[in-house]
């Protein structure tokens, strides 16, 4: 293990998770946020639905680990509401298994450790008319998938966690209330570009610093690693002292709250 030792926050899901760190996208901006703060560790699986994701539960999140994740964030939706295949085949998940899969998950990561925090996301929209002229979708032929159907398994997660008290970001929501979400928030009409991705970071920062979770898990209420005042740091203009940059933000094109 790499010392020292900082809260872990784990993002768990399928290909929104996997490709989180790309297009400049809400995983890698997350780690860049909490960097000297927490260790942002990915755990994504493209292609998956919540069947897949229940049956490696035990692996990814063994109960007897030394150390136990500070923050999991968990997304699966989309895949499990894609049409179901006539071969039996496929990622499709009926929604009454899919609610009780995420339940299963849920209480898992609960038993976890008492300050384990989760938070949901939901199953965002879709676009579609992009995806039926995604070159890079083309291969799989009809996806089977809908808007329709994301917003019903979106609603079934946001429900489930308002029943078992776990934090839930509807992104099926928060993505269309911007007027040009249709053609900014893809990169195919599926995942997410940067815009996306910008949206889906707001929301969980949101959350992150509205919880009454003790310790806050905010980015501005954990410990900076290593924060002291160094000799090595750019000399201040008096040129006797140096300018401490441990928890500099210029360097960001947009400042988060």
């Amino acid at each position: 293990m790499v010392g020292p030792e900082r809260p872990q926050f784990v993002l768990f899901g399928s290909s929104i998770v996997q490709f989180s760190f790309s297009n400049q996208g809400w995983g890698a901006i997350l780690a860049d946020i909490y960097a000297r703060k927490a260790d942002i560790i990915l755990r994504g699986y493209a292609g998956w639905n919540s069947r897949a994701a229940l049956e490696v539960l035990n692996q990814i999140f063994p109960k007897d680990a030394p150390v136990q994740p500070s923050l999991v964030i968990v997304y699966f939706g989309g895949n499990d509401s894609m049409k179901p295949h006539p071969s039996g085949l496929g990622p499709h998940v009926p929604l009454n298994e899919y609610i009780e899969n995420m339940k299963k998950i849920a209480l898992h990561l609960k038993s976890l450790s008492e300050k384990t925090r989760i938070i949901f996301l939901s199953a965002p929209p879709i676009n579609e008319a992009k995806i039926r002229e995604s070159e890079s979708l083309s291969v799989f032929g009809d996806l089977g998938r809908t808007n329709e159907a994301c917003r019903k398994y979106s609603e079934a997660c946001i429900k489930l966690c308002d029943e078992i008290g776990v934090k839930v970001i509807d992104l099926w929501t928060s993505l269309q209330k911007r007027d040009d979400w249709l053609t900014v928030c893809f990169t195919d009409g599926i995942h997410l570009s940067s815009e996306g991705s910008k949206i889906v970071l707001k929301e969980i920062l949101k959350v992150l610093k509205e919880a009454d979770w003790e310790p806050s898990l905010h980015w501005n209420s954990l410990p900076t690693e290593f924060s002291e005042t160094s000799a090595c740091y750019p000399v201040a203009p008096d040129g006797k002292t140096t300018i401490n940059i441990s928890e500099a933000t210029f360097h960001r094109e947009m400042q988060w709250d």
